[in-house]
């Protein structure tokens, strides 16, 4: 039986669970977007550019365990690298589609538009090599189902992007129709078990001897399927629970156990110092870089007393395992540590609550402040809602709320490109559909770099909230480092939603400059579950968070500090 490359293709992304693809039109894809619309079981998703396609994959990635994105060759391929290499970065499996140049322009010697000017034309895939886990150029049909099957197959058990780049006149050419198939997922890969064993005894044998053992939540506990299995050790211990910063809301926040994130200097009330105190620290997918470490200047990872279990294998003073599955290490090792909860009766007798400012609910009519803002939209969150924490402030702001149970919390930590948000929380509510509530806190500056895909959560009736904090300039990059480029012109944000909404829209934009009218705002957005709300909350450009302040010092030095001696 036959089929054709696009239809395989779309076979294929119905098969490992998708419901929607982003893409952007050129004339090198539209054969192919044409073969995609023909199956009735995949929506198609149009964004306003390719850069912003990408991040909506990234975001839908994030709640639906992978994604597509289907983009035009070189010029709209080029645009969507930074947002493949964030979700790379971030560990998320894309499928990325960019359509190619045509077969039989190959060794024809000629020039083609879109392109460098050069006659081979290799070079995207290229590119595009370091920033995905497979790469595959498709250049006849016949090829297409095994290559196809094999970049699908890697993204999904790297948890990793993949790039498929299929010659813009294949869309429609016959190929053999797909076979029944199985796509292993991270968590599914098979492993050395006598190996995963042995791990697990060695690190619940320095556990058991611990007197004050703390376990540390990382971000690649959910690309890997490890959460679950980490709630399950946590509570087998009984000690405490911290969290890195794009951990949180991986382990619960009402939890007996938990004592919030660390971030070095920056981290929650009481937590810095419980994880020096701790004579064992089990870090579980972990990921320790400048930012999380705040410039290196935090005490772990350190040489003893600290075990990882981590992507690339598990680490302890003893001994290394390599090609060890974070979830099944975690799982062993539940069956065998001893109860021990001496961190969490430390921390209880510590009362960091005292660490902690008392909150009194401003007076409508008083100034809007950064704190009075982060209680209000804090109080919006219920156990069917996730905030987005856009790249800046918004992080500390987002940190420092506290997540009622089920609830959701993304950040991108680890690349860190502001004006990812947008698109990405977009791509995320389309994932989670309207019964689900999107919060996005964004600051002004990144909201202008990809602030037009606000239309499209117009379009597509997305149950989100946008609050754009307006403190007129890039007040993460003031605290790295102060300067004149740190400004740019402002811009009336609520009312944008007009001219997005056009004569068929129904957005909604809300400016706040007060206590009151903020709370009026944020009445609306929890009214209205069928289309966006965007509030303008309008706070001092001085008014940050000290974390961000305590943060960006040492991380500016560990930037700027001057190159070694050469010996």
């Amino acid at each position: 039986m036959e089929t054709t490359v696009g239809h395989y293709l779309a076979t294929r992304l119905e098969q490992i669970g998708l419901e929607h693809y982003f893409q952007v039109p050129g004339d090198y894809n539209l054969q192919l977007l044409d073969e995609l619309l023909k199956n009735e079981n995949l929506q198609m998703m149009s964004c306003t550019n390719e850069l912003n396609a990408a991040y909506a994959a990234e975001g839908y990635a994030r709640a639906n365990g992978a994604s597509a994105c289907v983009i035009t060759f070189n010029v709209g391929a080029f645009s969507a690298l930074n947002g493949v290499a964030g979700a790379y970065a971030e560990r998320l499996p894309m499928i990325f589609i960019s359509a190619g140049y045509n077969t039989n322009d190959e060794a024809s010697g000629r020039f083609l538009h879109h392109t460098i000017g050069t006659t081979d034309y290799s070079y995207q895939e290229e590119m595009f090599r370091p920033v995905t886990c497979k790469t595959v150029r498709i250049l006849t049909a016949e090829e297409a189902p095994a290559k196809i099957d094999d970049a699908i197959a890697t993204a999904l058990r790297e948890s990793k992007p993949c790039y498929i780049e299929i010659a813009s006149n294949l869309a429609d050419a016959e190929c053999p129709a797909p076979q029944p198939a199985r796509f292993e997922r991270a968590w599914e890969v098979g492993y050395d078990r006598e190996a995963v064993e042995k791990a697990a005894t060695e690190i619940a044998a320095q556990l058991n001897a611990a007197e004050k053992p703390l376990l540390l939540a990382g971000p690649h506990l959910r690309p890997y399927g490890a959460v679950e299995a980490f709630r399950r050790v946590a509570e087998a211990i009984g000690c405490a629970v911290a969290v890195q910063p794009n951990a949180k809301s991986f382990f619960p926040e009402d939890h007996p156990q938990y004592i919030g994130h660390y971030l070095g200097t920056s981290s929650a009330p009481g937590v810095e110092a419980m994880v020096d105190l701790a004579d064992c620290v089990l870090a579980a997918g972990p990921m320790f870089t400048d930012y999380s470490t705040v410039g290196w200047t935090t005490t772990v990872p350190s040489d003893s007393g600290y075990i990882a279990v981590a992507e690339n294998g598990v680490t302890t003073p003893e001994a290394t395992y390599t090609g060890l599955p974070i979830a099944a290490v975690l799982e062993a090792l539940a069956g065998k540590v001893e109860r021990n909860t001496a961190t969490v009766d430390q921390y209880n007798r510590d009362d960091v609550t005292g660490q902690q400012a008392d909150y009194t609910p401003a007076v409508d009519t008083a100034q809007l402040t950064r704190a009075e803002m982060v209680h209000q939209i804090n109080e919006l969150l219920d156990g069917n809602s996730t905030l987005f924490a856009e790249t800046g402030d918004s992080w500390f702001n987002g940190l420092h709320m506290q997540l009622p149970a089920d609830a959701g919390f993304e950040i991108e930590m680890q690349w860190g490109a502001i004006g990812w948000s947008v698109p990405s929380s977009h791509g995320y509510a389309v994932a989670k559909g309207q019964d689900h509530h999107t919060i996005l806190m964004v600051g002004d500056g990144s909201f202008q770099l990809t602030a037009q895909e606000v239309c499209n959560m117009i379009r597509y009736e997305d149950n989100i909230t946008v609050i754009v904090v307006n403190n007129t300039g890039y007040v993460i990059e003031s605290a790295l480092h102060e300067g004149p480029y740190n400004y740019y012109k402002n811009w009336d944000y609520a009312a944008l939603i007009e001219a997005f909404n056009a004569e068929d829209g129904e957005g909604i934009g809300i400016t706040a400059t007060t206590a009151g009218e903020l709370r009026d705002a944020l009445r609306v957005a929890r009214a209205n579950t069928r289309r966006p709300v965007l509030i303008e909350a309008q706070i001092p450009h001085d008014d940050m968070t000290q974390d961000l302040v305590k943060w960006g010092k040492p991380v500016s030095a560990a930037i700027g500090r001057p190159p070694a001696q050469q010996q």
